[in-house]
């Protein structure tokens, strides 16, 4: 079960299974052109392991909807070319973009992570890619 923590308007905060995913995304103007119809966004995100097994992280799933309310899916090995193990206590922070053809959108997905060799599906809460 999964459980929401308020944060900034935009960010989310969501913990399951004493996994804690907090996100907090970014608009970066300097790297947009909205003319042209491009959009840049990071989102910087940190996973702390609040339970008391180890954890490792295997896989990402992103569902990303942009304005237009089209929908693109993304899965794939680890984050940033990583597969963080944390455990009880640690955490792992990093930042990713989302380059969007609209100058707004939403993005929301889970990690799965393997605990005690059995699969743990991680909620990463919606969050709002704002210009």
């Amino acid at each position: 079960m999964a459980t929401t923590t308020a944060v900034s308007k935009h960010g989310s905060d969501v913990t399951t299974e004493g996994v804690r995913v907090v996100v907090r995304p970014a608009f970066i103007a300097s790297q947009s052109s909205p003319a042209d119809g491009r959009y840049l966004f990071s989102y910087h995100i940190a996973i702390e392991n609040g339970g008391t097994q180890r954890v490792r992280l295997a896989t990402r799933h992103w569902r990303i909807v942009d304005a237009d309310g089209d929908e693109r899916m993304v899965e794939g090995p680890g984050v940033v070319g990583e597969h963080p193990e944390l455990r009880p206590g640690d955490s792992f922070e990093y930042t990713s973009y989302c380059p969007m053809l609209t100058s707004w959108g939403t993005m929301e997905g889970h990690f799965m992570f393997e605990r005690d060799g059995k699969p743990l599906a991680v909620t990463v809460g919606r969050f709002f890619l704002v210009s």
